[in-house]
């Protein structure tokens, strides 16, 4: 087995000029009152990963050209749709009206696990929360669902930007399965 050189990756991977005519996996991203620009920046990074559609930063998140998140975005500011929004409700609002499910990264009584999800729900438009106090409950008051990773160990909870990774590669794997 031999490992790939960076061309040999780079050979197969979209460039910015025709990075909107890729499917991209119909999943809006809210990511509200994240404090950390390091995070925010990953989560680009794993937003451009797996192509979702829109990226809106919202509350007290850090956003570019902050050179934090822009040291671990790493380029993919340029290479996902964004926007800054104070107000989530605005967001969520807009895309309910569009026919989004709405969902949250949070646990709550009525929780699904993040790989159990219906296929059918796409397009979704997804809130993740703070580090510490997660979605607020103003946000899941408007969910149509949540999903929770399953924690085995004595946390009770990931670090934002990998339960972030976590959940949207599973939501692209969902929806690349419902597409065969």
């Amino acid at each position: 087995m031999r490992k790939l050189s960076h061309s040999e990756i780079s050979e197969n991977r979209s460039t910015i000029e025709n990075i909107q005519s890729i499917d991209h996996l119909p999943v809006v991203v809210v990511i509200n009152s994240v404090r950390s620009a390091y995070n925010v920046g990953s989560i680009f990074r794993t937003s451009d990963g797996a192509m979702i559609e829109k990226l809106y930063l919202c509350g007290y998140t850090p956003h570019p050209p902050q050179k934090e998140v822009l040291k671990t975005a790493l380029g993919s500011q340029d290479s996902v749709s964004w926007e800054y929004e104070n107000d989530p409700h605005k967001i969520i609002k807009k895309y309910k009206e569009r026919g989004y499910k709405i969902a949250a990264l949070e646990l709550t009584e009525e929780s699904t696990k993040y790989y159990a999800m219906d296929s059918n729900q796409f397009p979704i438009c997804l809130i993740i929360g703070n580090e510490i106090t997660g979605v607020q409950q103003d946000l899941l008051d408007q969910c149509d669902f949540t999903l929770e990773i399953p924690q085995y160990g004595i946390k009770q909870s990931l670090n934002v930007a990998v339960a972030y990774g976590v959940s949207i590669f599973d939501l692209r794997r969902i929806y690349d399965t419902k597409k065969l």
